[in-house]
């Protein structure tokens, strides 16, 4: 069975395994794991930013984040395809009391000018805007990459409205390493990034909040109300700081393997976006196959897939799927697709 319903389901490799087995480890919620310690100071010198916080998991990250900078009851502004209003079950609402609204679901491909016409101003029974959220790369947009200009261009306008500007930053390994922009230039953009080791880097667990040493302290706050407080967690930290050093680079042959995957499924018409690193999206609105029956021919034949909507899903190379693996997957969704 080929596996591409997401880069989440890679296991740990081995040498991945034998640095969590050799981990130095503490008491992290008295901040004495030196383990994870050296991984937040690691990933906030990557982002030049002050600190960073290391949380359980990517959704979590997103939701201090969000905290961090919009109080309860004022707005977060971000697409509608969001991740952190898509898939994290109402959590901004629920446990901030963030009123969120959303610009049209267009991925990656945003209109800056667009945002910041929809920020509202302190006044007379108006919601106030506080901060604009992003994703790089977009998630539900076909892993599509927002441009340097555009982050540019929202910085402007956060700063021209005194709005903070947070970057869901899952996967901006895959950002970094497709158009080459440094992480530390991705950083200076964005007052909080939230970052993911547990997807393309194949980490088992993991994702850390990213920002001010102030920030970031009021965050060690929130983590522990929200459940984070973790314990030896350097064997898990282990497996982050062994991900960023051995698995960042090879992104880009993750991205070469959703591009063969793509080129094999064009002529039949269901490539939703161009593919820009490893999530390959198909648009199934005038092929005879729905996205449930797609999966369901797929998974005959050996391969797994994700279903997004009725006509929409997507597959997701990652670094358990080797290329004589992609070859065979290749293959089998042309079959299904051919019918």
């Amino acid at each position: 069975m080929i596996d591409l319903r997401s880069d989440t389901v890679t296991r740990p490799t081995a040498g991945m395994r034998e640095a969590m087995a050799t981990a130095e480890v503490g008491d992290d919620v008295y901040a004495e794991d030196p383990t994870v310690a050296a991984l937040e100071a690691e990933v906030a010198a990557r982002f030049g930013h002050e600190a960073a916080l290391f949380a359980p998991t990517g959704s979590m990250a997103n939701q201090i984040a969000l905290q961090l900078l919009v109080p309860p009851g004022d707005e977060l502004l971000c697409d509608a395809d969001a991740h952190v209003v898509t898939y994290e079950i109402g959590a901004a609402a629920a446990y901030g009391g963030i009123s969120s609204r959303t610009w049209p679901a267009v991925g990656a491909a945003l209109d800056p000018d667009v945002v910041a016409g929809m920020v509202r101003p302190d006044g007379y029974f108006a919601v106030p805007t506080r901060a604009i959220a992003v994703e790089q790369t977009h998630n539900r947009g076909g892993g599509g990459v927002i441009p340097l200009d555009t982050l540019r261009a929202l910085r402007r306008t956060a700063d021209e409205h005194g709005l903070a500007l947070h970057c869901d930053g899952a996967r901006i390994w895959h950002a970094h390493v497709a158009d080459g922009v440094p992480l530390a230039e991705y950083g200076a953009l964005f007052d909080t990034l939230s970052v993911c080791l547990s997807k393309g880097l194949g980490a088992p667990v993991g994702s850390l909040v990213v920002g001010s040493a102030e920030r970031i302290a009021r965050a060690r706050f929130l983590r522990k109300r929200m459940g984070g407080g973790m314990r030896q967690v350097g064997i898990l930290a282990a497996a982050g700081r062994y991900a960023l050093a051995h698995h960042v680079d090879r992104l880009a042959e993750d991205h070469a393997k959703a591009a063969r995957l793509a080129e094999a499924i064009a002529p039949f018409g269901v490539l939703a976006a161009p593919v820009r690193t490893n999530i390959v999206p198909l648009d199934l609105t005038k092929h005879p196959l729905d996205a449930k029956s797609l999966a369901a021919a797929a998974r005959a034949a050996g391969v797994l897939i994700s279903v997004l909507g009725p006509r929409t899903a997507r597959l997701v190379t990652h670094l358990d799927v080797a290329d004589e693996a992609v070859d065979r997957a290749a293959d089998r969704l042309t079959t299904v697709l051919r019918g």
